[in-house]
């Protein structure tokens, strides 16, 4: 008798039967893939990768930037005055380190406003020609990361968040429009659908200069106001500016980043090898082969004339980083899931459920991605589909993935937690590396009680 379950001491009957029970592992067992393009994905994220690099080894991506507009709830229309509105510039943040390339060369971006809505679905092979007007420019600057403003920020218990922030100067005029958009029809402003009717969003690109790619992580504009008034005595004073957030980029809205990936020959060279190479963003995952088959084969082998119960499974896949020019490490993170349930994972902006997916996050000190937890992967096949996989079950795909998570902060009564909130195709920055599926480990580890 063999079951994927633990057994209450009565269905034993231990004062009658003999039993022993012991725990095996077996890791016996290897796994086989290869690199497979993946050229378009789904945009899921409010992350803005702007830029050109070329790094041999890697090759080279280029991306640009199209994005809806998130307004805000309330604008102050008492406070001020539309002609009071001095400037406004749209500021762009990106973390500490949030680059890829020479932080000194010089680059300059341009920002376009959309004419028309984004097509829904998006994908980062999108075409923004027809979607704005390049004769209008809305605000251009020349910028670098060494001369974007840097911001530190901490809150009791955290630690310091560090950033950099690029302004460019936006015509008064634009802010003049949302402003009288909001007088007229303020109701717009709670509903973001409504209000991409008025304002479809922002096309940004780079215009001039490569050998940098940056990661901005939020859009905002800021609008600021100057006050004039006449004194009694006839004098004018201008009281100091008055700063509001009109609109930003946020996750709640559409942000795509149009990505051109040229692959280094020598990594296409690996590939057509039969390397497993992983590499994003928009450049290759690993389809594999797992032997999930053989793993209950030889589970109920063992356990023909016994009681069983699983209890884990595990993979573990040493990762090699690939020599290139800026040091383009491997993905944070990589995404395991069935190949049939891939576009479903991202349509429907799931997480993963330790079934049909899995995640893990690259270890530097081991020089690997462990996937722990697939224990309700194997459940399912035994308890549900009778210990047989199905293609679906067999066939999963490796892929690099962005990662978002929200660290709940300890309290008197409870320790601090992580908590992932999202996962999406990887966009933050380039990454590359080898998987030596060659060297995988997979372990299954069962509870097996004999009966004499």
């Amino acid at each position: 008798m063999m079951g994927a379950f633990s057994c209450a001491d009565e269905n034993i009957g231990a004062s009658i039967l003999d039993t022993e029970s012991d725990v095996i592992q077996d890791s016996t067992f290897v796994m086989t893939g290869k690199s497979v393009l993946n050229s378009k994905v789904l945009a899921r994220t409010s992350t803005q990768l702007l830029g050109q690099v070329n790094s041999p080894g890697f090759g080279q991506v280029t991306s640009d930037v199209v994005t809806e507009l998130m307004p805000v709830a309330v604008i102050d229309t008492v406070g001020t005055r539309r002609d009071w509105i001095d400037s406004c510039r749209l500021v762009l943040r990106i973390p500490e380190g949030g680059f890829t390339g020479d932080s000194i060369v010089p680059m300059r971006l341009n920002v376009y406003a959309l004419n028309k809505q984004l097509s829904s679905p998006i994908y980062s092979d999108f075409d923004p020609t027809g979607y704005y007007d390049p004769t209008q420019v809305l605000g251009s600057i020349s910028y670098s990361v060494k001369s974007a403003e840097r911001f530190v920020s901490s809150s009791m218990g955290d630690s310091p968040s560090v950033w950099r922030e690029i302004f460019v100067p936006m015509p008064v005029a634009y802010a003049q429009s949302i402003r009288d958009l909001y007088v007229t029809n303020s109701d717009v402003f709670r509903d973001p659908a409504e209000f991409k009717k008025h304002f479809p969003g922002l096309y940004i690109t780079n215009s001039f200069g490569s050998g940098r790619v940056m990661n901005f992580v939020s859009t905002e504009l800021e609008v600021f106001y100057k006050k004039r008034e006449k004194l009694e005595n006839g004098t004018d004073t201008i009281y100091p500016a008055i700063r509001q957030s009109y609109v930003g980029s946020t996750p709640e809205v559409l942000t795509n980043n149009n990505i051109k990936l040229e692959i280094d020959e020598d990594v296409k060279k690996l590939v057509d090898n039969g390397d497993a190479i992983v590499m994003g963003p928009a450049g290759y995952e690993v389809m594999v082969h797992f032997p999930i088959q053989e793993i209950i084969d030889k589970f109920r082998s063992s356990t023909a004339d016994a009681l069983a119960v699983v209890n884990s499974l595990s993979l573990e896949i040493p990762a090699e980083t690939i020599d290139n020019k800026y040091d383009i490490a491997p993905p944070k993170y990589l995404l395991l899931v069935k190949e049939g349930k891939k576009e479903e994972f991202f349509a429907g902006d799931s997480l993963v459920n330790n079934k049909n997916s899995f995640y893990a996050t690259y270890n530097k000190a081991k020089k690997s991605y462990s996937f722990n937890g697939m224990r309700e992967y194997i459940i399912d096949i035994l308890d549900n589909k009778g210990g047989i996989a199905s293609s679906e079950d067999i066939n999963l795909i490796l892929t690099p993935v962005d990662v978002t998570t929200y660290t709940q902060q300890a309290s008197y009564y409870s320790s601090a937690s992580t908590v992932v909130t999202k996962i999406a195709p990887s966009v933050t920055l380039p990454s590359i590396a080898k998987l030596r599926l060659d060297k995988a480990k997979i372990k299954i580890v069962y509870s097996r009680q004999s009966i004499f």
